[in-house]
């Protein structure tokens, strides 16, 4: 089985004057993206935020999914990644990405869950495809 998902991206203007749109295929969300918002500080969307979203989630699901195959059934799992991007000689580059997974799983310890984390980092599929980049995790079992 095989799907397709589908984003959009608009930019006019040069670099730092310029702005664009991202849209999601889904349609659910669409929003701006600039210069500023990439790199500055202005309150708008860009590529690292929305990569940082997505393996967020992807790695909540398939940490869901593994614990669920492993006997453990989670109650609840906050995901949250930072995506870094510094300038180098070439441009700018994204230079790591840090997953911090907070997990409520009752019947489990937290080498147990870090295990499983472990595990997932290797097989979650937007970790594979972002694998040209180091990639940290951190797994914390909550109470």
């Amino acid at each position: 089985m095989a799907f397709t998902r589908r984003s959009r991206a608009e930019w006019h203007g040069d670099l730092t004057q310029g702005q664009g749109k991202l849209e999601l295929g889904s349609g659910a969300f669409s929003g701006p993206y600039s210069f500023q918002s990439r790199f500055g500080n202005d309150p708008a969307t860009n590529p690292e935020e929305l990569i940082a979203a997505a393996h967020a989630g992807c790695f909540a699901m398939a940490l869901s999914a593994a614990l669920g195959h492993a006997g453990h059934k989670p109650k609840r799992i906050e995901s949250s990644s930072e995506v870094r991007i510094e300038k180098d000689e070439t441009g700018f580059t994204i230079t790591g990405i840090v997953l911090q997974i907070d997990a409520q799983v009752d019947g489990i310890d937290e080498h147990e869950l870090t295990r499983i984390a472990d595990e997932v980092a290797q097989s979650c599929p937007v970790s594979k495809a972002l694998a040209a980049v180091p990639i940290t995790h951190r797994a914390r079992l909550l109470i």
